[in-house]
C-alpha cells in the first residue's frame, strides 16, 4: 500500500470513469467481479510485490504455489491495472455473454493457474535451453496472461474479423501473435513468456484437449454431489413391465381396492412412487364380482 501513497493514481480514476460510462448494469455478473476483485488487490495488496509475483525459483524449486492464485490479480502500477482491465472489460462483455457467467467464470479460474504453470515451464526451457539462470529468476505479476488466452477464445467464437494492431489491419486469427511481438517491442520490460503462455492456453482450449477436460471435471462434480435424488428413470419402474391394456385394468382394480377399503393404504404406508401393485392379487372371478357390485351400487 505505501508504494501507492502520495501520487494521484490516474490510471485507477480513468479506469473507474470508463466503467461508469459503461455502466455497471451492461457489465456481466463475473466481469464485473474480476474487475472489482482486481482493483481490490491493487488498493489493498496481500503482500509486496516480489513476494507475490510468479517465477520458476519460486513457484517450482521454492513450491511457493499460493503465487500461482495471486500473481494474477497483482499489478505493477495503476497503468498496468488500467489497461489489463480495460482489456477485460470488453472481452468480458462479449465472452460471458456468449459462454454465460458459470462457465465463464471457470474459465477465468483455471486459466489463471494454468496460465502460471506454462508460464514456468516455458521459463525453465529457457533456463535449460539457454544455459541461462537468469530466466529462472523473471518474476511477473498482473492478468494480461489470461486476456491473452481471451483473445483466442474471443477469436475463435467471432471469426472473420479484423483488428488493428499499430495501425494495421490484421485477421483475427493472427491479430493475438502480431500483438504478442508488438508489445514486447514497444515495451520490453513485459513478460514475453508469460503473453505467450496465455496463448498456448487459450490454443489449448479451443483446439486442444483443455476444453474437453474441463466439461469432463465439471460434469464428474455435478453428476455426484454431496446429497443424490433417486427418481425412477426407467420405464419398467412407472409402468410395471405391463402393456396399456393391463395398466387400465389394473388401474380399475385399483380404484375398486381403495372404495373397498375406504382409501386405506397397504400397512398405512405412503405408496411408493410408480405404478402400484396391491399386495394381494384377487382372482379374475373376485374381479368379475367387484365390477358387478360397482354397478349394483349405481
Amino acid at each position: 500500500m505505501q508504494r501507492r501513497q502520495g501520487r494521484v493514481n490516474a490510471g485507477l480514476l480513468l479506469l473507474l470513469y470508463q466503467i461508469s460510462q459503461v455502466g455497471l448494469q451492461n457489465i456481466p455478473s463475473v466481469t464485473l467481479a474480476v474487475l472489482v476483485l482486481n482493483i481490490f488487490f491493487f488498493l489493498n495488496p496481500v503482500k509486496p510485490l516480489h513476494e507475490v509475483c510468479i517465477s520458476v525459483n519460486e513457484g517450482f524449486y521454492r513450491q511457493n504455489w499460493q503465487r500461482l492464485l495471486l500473481s494474477p490479480v497483482h499489478h505493477a502500477d495503476d497503468w498496468h491495472l488500467y489497461y489489463n482491465m480495460i482489456s477485460m472489460l470488453w472481452k468480458g462483455i462479449m465472452l460471458e455473454r456468449k459462454l454465460k457467467s458459470v462457465w465463464f467464470a471457470y474459465i477465468i479460474a483455471v486459466f489463471s493457474v494454468l496460465i502460471g504453470v506454462v508460464y514456468m515451464a516455458l521459463e525453465f526451457m529457457l533456463v535449460k535451453i539457454l544455459n541461462d539462470p537468469s530466466y529462472g529468476m523473471n518474476c511477473a505479476v498482473g492478468f494480461s496472461g489470461v486476456l491473452f488466452a481471451l483473445k483466442v477464445l474471443n477469436n475463435h467464437y467471432n471469426p472473420g474479423r479484423v483488428s488493428s494492431v499499430l495501425g494495421l489491419q490484421i485477421s483475427s486469427k493472427y491479430a493475438c501473435w502480431v500483438e504478442l511481438v508488438a508489445i514486447h517491442l514497444i515495451s520490453p520490460g513485459t513478460s514475453f513468456a508469460g503473453h505467450l503462455a496465455g496463448i498456448l492456453v487459450g490454443l489449448m482450449y479451443t483446439m486442444g484437449p483443455l476444453k474437453k477436460i474441463m466439461k469432463v471435471c465439471a460434469d464428474y462434480y455435478y453428476r455426484y454431489p454431496e446429497y443424490q435424488y433417486t427418481t425412477p428413470r426407467n420405464y419398467y419402474d412407472y409402468t410395471g413391465g405391463l402393456t396399456e391394456e393391463e395398466q387400465l385394468e389394473r388401474a380399475v382394480l385399483n380404484s375398486l381396492n381403495e372404495r373397498d377399503f375406504g382409501g386405506a393404504t397397504y400397512n398405512n404406508e405412503r405408496r411408493p412412487y410408480g405404478f402400484w401393485f396391491p399386495p394381494e392379487q384377487n382372482s379374475e372371478e373376485e374381479v368379475r364380482r367387484q365390477r358387478l357390485r360397482r354397478f349394483d351400487r349405481r
